[in-house]
């Protein structure tokens, strides 16, 4: 397992592109409701994980909330990928985000 505080800074680093990607929802107009609710999850979810972390969890809560967080992340990545009309500021903020949930689940692992 990687130490605690880069756990904390990657899964701090997620929480702020998710949130990013979250924000920039909120004012594109022509978004299909799915994206916005997987990425509203994934902010929720990123936001519960960091606080999660300063708690001490155990390996396997920590692995089990990561899977959850990229399980989601599957789900907005594959609602980009349908939709060809993304703005491509939310399209590229959700597959980083899934890219380094992806990257840290097998880290994980």
């Amino acid at each position: 397992m990687m130490e605690r505080g880069e756990l904390q800074q990657r899964l701090s680093h997620i929480e702020q592109t998710i949130h990013h990607a979250s924000e920039a929802c909120q004012h594109a107009i022509l978004l299909p409701m799915h994206l916005k609710d997987c990425i509203q999850q994934l902010d929720e979810k990123s936001w519960h994980a960091k606080q999660m972390m300063q708690q001490m969890p155990d390996e396997n809560s920590i692995r089990q909330c990561i899977d959850d967080l990229e399980e989601v992340g599957d789900q907005a990545r594959d609602a980009c990928e349908r939709n060809e009309t993304v703005d491509p500021e939310i399209r590229d903020a959700v597959m980083q985000a899934h890219r380094e949930l992806s990257d840290l689940k097998h880290q994980l692992h």
